[in-house]
């Protein structure tokens, strides 16, 4: 017979609610729920559908977070561009009353769902116009110093910067944004491209991904620390896209989607601050031409053609710290 009298442990805490900043590995007992709980690193790596967007769109710019979104104008087909603007609050999208000042596509966008920026564009020609948005409508500012479209745009409301471009072939320029003006920075990215995927800050943010001169995918990716990019490990699968897709900061960010040129794709990379690693599912639609916002663990990928124009958005988990039901039998 085995005996137990031996076997120490510690106490499950008994609590009447969840613990308002549990640590990872902590245990308790909740008694008003009747129900065993932890505290544990869950991993989901995957996109789930969301809400469809009201408007179906490619070129798409977009800001936010996954609760909290922001789907900016964009390209209907036909040579036909769209002012429309709509905002997500994490189950559907609703018009708002008023779009950007001028209907456009290709364009690049940051912030926030109630502070952002759009950058340059496209509709149905180059664009330098840039506007702000306060929550509930846009308003012209600066334009940036030259036409461009396909930017990327990277930072928040008031503190960003501009990277790279097409006017129309691809520029290497980087600009900053102080909310007021735009300045040229010396710092230029070591492969001109357009159509970049990337996140960050006006001073630490990673660009990744672009088409080169003659229309082709590449897989370079850059780190930017406020005045010079250097070249870091390159992406799993060359692609592009406009708008600056991405989602995270500089030591942890994501890429989904994009043109291969040929094909779409739909495939996901995660950005740990050295290395890209490709996820084993990607987006369930392969698309280009979509935005996609928000962080590594919560990220929100809208619109974009497959080659068609779509609405559909696609919603994804991380790896994050969850408050988990524990089941015993």
């Amino acid at each position: 017979m085995v005996a137990y009298t031996g076997i120490q442990g510690q106490n499950i805490l008994i609590v009447s609610s969840d613990p308002s900043d549990p640590t990872e590995g902590q245990i308790w007992y909740n008694s008003t729920s009747n129900l065993l709980k932890g505290y544990a690193n869950v991993v989901t790596n995957a996109f789930a559908s969301g809400g469809t967007m009201n408007t179906a769109r490619g070129l798409i710019g977009g800001a936010g977070t996954q609760t909290a979104g922001l789907g900016i104008a964009g390209y209907l087909g036909a040579g036909s561009y769209t002012a429309a603007t709509e905002l997500y609050n994490g189950t559907s999208w609703t018009n708002n009353p008023t779009g950007v000042n001028t209907p456009r596509g290709f364009i690049g966008a940051c912030g926030t769902q109630t502070a952002a920026l759009a950058v340059g564009g496209y509709g149905p020609a180059a664009s330098s116009s840039v506007e702000s948005w306060n929550g509930s409508s846009w308003t012209a500012t600066t334009s940036l110093p030259a036409d461009r479209y396909g930017v990327l745009a990277v930072g928040t409301q008031t503190t960003a910067i501009a990277v790279n471009g097409q006017q129309p072939l691809p520029a290497g320029l980087t600009t900053s944004w102080n909310g007021t003006s735009w300045s040229a920075l010396p710092g230029v990215t070591n492969t001109a491209r357009g159509y970049l995927m990337g996140f960050g800050t006006q001073t630490a943010a990673i660009a990744a991904a672009g088409r080169g001169a003659p229309g082709a995918a590449t897989n370079a990716s850059e780190s930017w620390n406020g005045s010079v990019w250097t070249n870091t490990p390159s992406i799993n699968t060359a692609r592009f896209t406009p708008g600056g897709l991405g989602a995270g900061t500089q030591a942890s960010g994501l890429i989904f989607g994009g043109n291969q040129n040929p094909g779409l794709t739909g495939a996901t990379e995660s950005w740990n601050g050295s290395t890209w690693t490709s996820n084993p599912t990607g987006l369930a639609t392969a698309r280009t031409n979509l935005t996609g916002f928000g962080t590594q663990t919560s990220a929100l990928a809208c619109g974009g053609q497959t080659p068609s124009v779509t609405g559909a958005t696609e919603e994804w988990t991380g790896s994050s710290i969850q408050v988990r039901t524990i089941t015993v039998s």
